[in-house]
């Protein structure tokens, strides 16, 4: 464990420096810099441009990154680099700040025995190369933090409803009902719905496993007859189950639909998808709004889509961990530690 004392150091890899900077604003520190280099044959490395030895150092990693040519499995390659980097520089504590866990959907196999389980090898990646912590957002399954050797690495798992459900509301489009998706976000939606004092309901998805993204159909369980509906994700990838989750919630009578997401992966038809749903409701008199939040930003997104800010929360999580505070307390809403220099 780093020393109490130990100066923090916060480090953005390629593709983050924005993010970096916002956190390193709220936090009043300034980001060390780093450099990567990709070779022909696709390798890459970083260097780490200043001392941390005996630091505590928040490593910032944005993974997707939309209109890159880098994958999430090049990020996360070069994110495996830099934690190394930082150990072998002697830096006293190392924690990877991840918005999006990559391989979270592949926590595990659903029946079918062929196959890896991905989550759990990203975990034992990161122990590996160094990670003492690794700092989330409302991953897909709270139980991958058992997938982590607690004496190596630690997940610090933080969900956003007491920060992200109140902007919503700020924002006009929090609804009457709060909706899941389907069964398995039920616990996320009944966590919003009891942030804001709504209703819940929740849709029961089925899927065609033998091809990936794909909704078969989508049932309501609950009402929303002549109701503003809040459907709360915590990823939309292709958007094919928004598709079919809208369209079964206008069949049931809903009015004015928004869909939040922590992290809007929104890859391949997603967009497409989306304009064709807001287009819809333009025709037919009723509001479709999609919201994300910054874990993924998208420069180029329609006036109807919304961004939250994580990069404030990021800061105040931060500071808890560096000064050894609350994190939960910071979580609910509930405390917001003290001010803190970058030493």
């Amino acid at each position: 464990m780093a020393n109490a004392s130990a100066p923090l150091r916060l480090i953005a890899l390629g593709g983050s420096e924005n993010a970096a900077a916002c956190i390193g604003r709220a936090l009043g520190v300034v980001p060390v810099p780093s450099h990567e280099t990709w070779f022909a044959c696709g390798e890459g490395k970083v260097v780490i441009g200043d001392n941390v030895r005996g630091c505590r150092v928040f490593l910032v990693a944005s993974l997707v990154l939309p209109g890159g040519e880098r994958s999430i499995y090049d990020r996360l390659m070069m994110t495996l680099n830099g934690v190394e980097a930082l150990a072998l520089s002697d830096a006293a504590e190392v924690t990877v700040v991840m918005p999006y866990f990559p391989g979270a959907r592949q926590d595990k196999r659903k029946g079918r025995t062929r196959e890896g389980i991905t989550a759990g090898l990203v975990a034992r990646m990161l122990e590996v190369a160094g990670a003492d912590r690794v700092l989330t957002v409302e991953i897909h399954n709270e139980a991958i933090a058992g997938m982590f050797n607690p004496r190596k690495c630690t997940l610090e798992n933080i969900y956003l409803h007491n920060h992200f459900g109140p902007w919503l509301r700020e924002q006009g489009l929090c609804g009457d009902t709060v909706v899941s998706p389907d069964v398995g976000g039920l616990e996320r939606a009944r966590r919003y719905a009891e942030t804001l004092g709504l209703a819940i309901a929740t849709l029961s998805k089925e899927r065609d496993y033998t091809h990936p993204n794909r909704v078969v159909r989508s049932t309501l369980l609950g009402t929303v007859q002549g109701r503003d509906v809040l459907m709360v994700d915590d990823i939309v990838d292709t958007a094919g189950s928004v598709r079919s989750a809208v369209s079964e919630l206008k069949a049931q009578g809903a009015r004015n639909i928004t869909v939040a997401c922590v992290l809007p992966l929104l890859s391949g038809p997603a967009w497409a998808r989306l304009r064709i749903l807001r287009e819809q409701a333009e025709d037919e008199g009723w509001r479709f709004t999609v919201v994300g939040t910054s874990a993924v930003k998208h420069s180029e997104a329609p006036s109807w889509y919304r961004s939250y800010s994580l990069e404030p929360l990021l800061a105040q999580v931060i500071r808890s961990i560096h000064s050894r505070g609350s994190v939960t307390r910071v979580q609910d809403g509930s405390q917001v530690p003290d001010e803190m220099d970058g030493e």
